[in-house]
């Protein structure tokens, strides 16, 4: 590779999916692109411009020392420590020649979907999604991001959320190391949401592999990743496609893409349309086709993301978002573990770094 395709991989370039170099979402990404799965077109930041900013800062060794001297029943003082860390991340320079490879990429996407588009920004960590370990939720999103300042300042902020307090936390209470992990980051362009949800190839309340479980509501789908909204949950037979139960959430408010404000906002759905059901029985099959799909690229249980887009036609505007490996029921002794009380190390005197003043990022 080139000194400058180090720091950026494009889903559709042809390298290898690698996870300590794409992170668990952005290795999920790449891999199904070449699968020719719908993935919305998009590139990753690699852990190796992570690590060249982490390298240039010189700060590693004071953030790591730091961390084990924390317990993690102490939340005041993880998240003292963690708005440090995250204070002294985004205050520094990134390297230019980093720098460089995020403003090709980004210019390539942004010819490549016809003109300026809003994307999201993902933080993909080197330890998430993984069989024994999932951080779902650990590391931060940026949603509906326009031009590249937005893009370059929130991939910034994705770095610093490696230390948010609940990711410190998280590594703490399942005794993952801090030292050696590294971020990189998803930039893939939006999708103009109608319906969107998660969808989990097996019976989440009891394992069962011979079902598919479908989340989906209006809009955006981050309001169900994050639990603001009741959606729609509905189960099918996994060979026959079938309903066999079904539950229809309210689904009152939808995250929707403003184009005066350039931004997502959130509104009320009328109740004529909160009440029905937000797939029809052809979107339902569509959708768990696709996870079946995944699963069986994969070769175990997945766990979705998914969206129908409203600016592509009917057939074609289901796009597959994300894919991670089912870790609950597929790996039942990391469930057990997972359960169990993990000793919490010792606190050590004082947890405070003491970072130098820095420069803040040069125009983008």
């Amino acid at each position: 590779m080139t000194d400058t395709n180090i720091y950026v991989q494009r889903f559709d370039d042809g390298r290898e999916p690698l996870l300590e170099t794409l992170g668990g979402k952005g290795a999920s990404l790449v891999s199904m692109t070449a699968a020719d799965m719908p993935v919305p077109p998009g590139f990753v930041v690699t852990t190796a411009s992570f690590d060249a900013f982490m390298a240039d800062a010189g700060i590693a060794d004071q953030i790591h020392e730091a961390l084990e001297g924390l317990d993690a029943e102490d939340v005041a003082a993880v998240e003292k420590l963690s708005a440090e860390i995250r204070d002294a991340l985004c205050s520094r320079p990134v390297p230019a020649a980093a720098r460089a490879a995020v403003l090709e990429a980004h210019a390539g996407l942004m010819a490549q979907c016809g003109g300026e588009v809003p994307v999201a920004v993902r933080s993909s960590a080197t330890a998430e999604d993984l069989p024994d370990a999932s951080f779902a939720g650990q590391q931060d999103t940026y949603l509906w991001q326009i031009g590249l300042e937005a893009v370059t300042e929130h991939i910034r902020r994705c770095w610093a959320s490696l230390y948010t307090t609940r990711a410190i936390i998280y590594r703490l209470k399942n005794n993952i190391p801090n030292e050696g992990l590294s971020m990189a980051v998803v930039v893939q362009k939006m999708v103009n949401a109608r319906v969107a949800g998660v969808a989990m190839t097996l019976n989440p309340a009891n394992g069962d592999r011979s079902k598919v479980t479908i989340d989906s509501s209006w809009g955006v789908g981050e309001l169900v990743v994050s639990g603001e909204v009741t959606p729609d949950n509905i189960m099918l037979d996994k060979v026959t496609l079938q309903v066999v139960n079904e539950h229809l959430g309210e689904k009152h408010i939808e995250l929707v893409p403003d184009p005066a404000a350039g931004a997502l906002i959130q509104r009320d759905v009328p109740a004529e349309r909160a009440n029905i059901r937000s797939l029809t029985d052809a979107e339902l099959t569509a959708v768990a086709t696709m996870a079946k799909r995944a699963e069986k690229h994969y070769r175990s249980p997945q766990d979705i993301e998914w969206a129908l887009d409203a600016d592509l036609p009917d057939g074609e505007n289901l796009l597959l978002l994300q894919s991670r490996p089912e870790t609950v029921h597929s790996n039942p002794a990391t469930a057990a573990a997972e359960k169990k009380p993990v000793a919490a190390a010792s606190a050590g005197g004082g947890f405070s770094l003491s970072f130098l003043p820095a420069s803040v990022l040069a125009a983008k």
